[in-house]
């Protein structure tokens, strides 16, 4: 019963260890890769910084309307009359009884002088005009400081507010040049997006034939070691029939111990190329996991290479289209043009349509009138640069140095990516020479490895020549797999230099 019930669990293990193993193609690697990986999310977000600073570039087109409000306390309030002219209206019936007194003893004077008057007369005369002329002088200075007083606008505390409209109408080229920038970075989001996923499946390709390639190794490290053991088994028993020496069996132990240790070596290695794909894929890197190529006997090779001089020369200058390092490069070089425009833009005249409503209390056109009014008003401003000690020049020189920059370094980068097209074209055709050869090879080895056991089967070989067969088998299979998987990473370096890897 215990037994029954242990098989039962272990059944149970086994079939909980599988439901969590996760098969993966090449193409849902790819996928899951596109979607976990970190670089290419940002440069996704780095095209809708792209996308809406170019929304904003368009706004420049359109009027600007600004709303602005205030309070302000003043020390003293505004005067439309001076100080003298205050002093003047507040004495005004002083200056006039003043200058009337005055003259009227001048001719009174004149008239006693004359005989005309007698000096009681004239004493008489003059306390009248004294007693009438105090109150002729306060009611003028009651008049004057009146005026005075109408003429105060209480303009300490004033109030005000407005709404202005600015419409651009030439900005010297400043506008349409932000704004074809604003698209060039736009193209660069997209390209920076391209170039992250090119690198992207670039780089999970690559890990996955690695893995494909170590588990094909390690199931020819199990082989050879199942071989090496079987010819183990067979020399320690002809040993016991007094066929083979000791010495013979000491050297099959050690390439016992040999096939062990490169059995575990490709383990590790199988193990920890798994766990690459898996953090490139943005799954947990434990996670247990099959790949759908890493059982096949011969992998299907796909693509072949340009042979004829146009198709090479046709696929170079593709690449030139297809490359986003050097669309990224263009795309710097128009920026460096367009800024050297709006660096020129600095240097000619702007016009600028303006309008607005303000309102203010207390109301400034109506005779400071203590409530709030508004008014309406248009205009145009023209601003033009008379003199900045050429600091315009310096800035154009310098914009134009940096479009030559950009120039050449789209120049080198386009010499540099032709070279490195075809290197990889001649890559691939080496790869597939190899491969042929390794497959020319591998039935060489498997025909002399089997002349090597039917030798010493039949007593003619040694044991040193199975065990040279076996090691001359295990390197043509090693081989072959390595051909193979080369031949597919060099068809994706090659697709990655033309600038299609999808």
């Amino acid at each position: 019963m215990k037994k029954i019930l242990t098989l039962i669990m272990l059944m149970g293990a086994m079939t909980a260890a599988e439901a969590q193993t996760m098969v993966l193609n090449l193409d849902s690697c790819r996928a899951m890769a596109l979607r976990n990986n970190r670089q290419i999310n940002a440069s996704k977000l780095k095209k809708d910084v792209a996308t809406n600073l170019k929304k904003s570039a368009r706004t420049k087109y359109l009027p600007k309307v600004d709303a602005m409000g205030g309070y302000e306390w003043f020390s003293k309030e505004i005067s439309l009359l001076n100080d003298g002219q205050k002093s003047a209206f507040s004495n005004l019936g002083s200056n006039i009884v003043g200058g009337i007194t005055g003259n009227a003893n001048d001719v009174m004077a004149d008239l006693v002088s004359k005989g005309m008057l007698t000096p009681e007369q004239a004493q008489k005369i003059g306390g009248l005009l004294n007693e009438k002329g105090s109150v002729i002088q306060q009611q003028g200075n009651a008049i004057g400081q009146s005026v005075v007083d109408a003429f105060r606008t209480d303009t300490r505390n004033m109030w005000a507010g407005s709404v202005m409209l600015r419409q651009p109408i030439y900005m010297g080229g400043a506008i349409l040049a932000a704004n074809k920038i604003a698209d060039i970075g736009e193209q660069i989001a997209d390209n920076d997006l391209d170039m992250q996923t090119q690198k992207t499946l670039y780089s999970i390709d690559q890990a996955y034939w690695l893995a494909v390639s170590l588990k094909q190794k390690y199931k020819l490290a199990t082989s050879y070691r199942d071989l090496v053991k079987k010819l183990n088994d067979d020399v320690h028993k002809m040993i016991q029939q007094g066929v083979a020496t000791k010495a013979d069996g000491l050297k099959v132990d050690v390439k016992v111990n040999e096939a062990e240790m490169q059995l575990t070596q490709a383990d590790n290695g199988l193990a920890l190329s798994k766990m690459l794909l898996c953090q490139l894929c943005g799954i947990p890197m434990n996670q247990e996991i099959t790949l759908a190529d890493e059982d096949k006997e011969t992998l299907a090779l796909s693509g072949t290479p340009v042979d004829t001089e146009q198709q090479r020369v046709a696929a170079q200058d593709s690449a030139m289209n297809t490359r986003p390092e050097l669309r990224m490069l263009q795309n710097a070089l128009d920026i460096s043009k367009e800024a050297t425009n709006m660096v020129r833009a600095i240097n000619l005249p702007h016009v600028m349509l303006t309008g607005g409503y303000m309102i203010s209390n207390p109301n400034v056109f109506n005779g400071f009138q203590k409530k709030f009014t508004g008014v309406w008003n248009i205009g145009v401003i023209v601003q033009v640069p008379v003199w900045n000690w050429f600091d315009g020049t310096y800035k154009v020189r310098a914009a134009k140095a940096t479009s030559q920059i950009a120039k050449m370094n789209l120049d080198d980068t386009s010499e540099k990516i032709h070279l490195q097209i075809t290197q990889s074209q001649f890559k691939v055709k080496e790869a597939e020479k190899k491969l042929n050869m390794a497959q020319k090879n591998i039935k060489s080895a498997e025909e002399n490895l089997r002349c090597a056991n039917l030798g010493f089967k039949e007593g003619v070989m040694e044991v040193t020549d199975v065990m040279a067969a076996q090691t001359a088998w295990q390197q043509a299979q090693s081989q072959k797999i390595d051909a193979e998987i080369d031949v597919k990473l060099t068809q994706v370096g090659l697709n990655k230099a033309l600038g299609i890897l999808q």
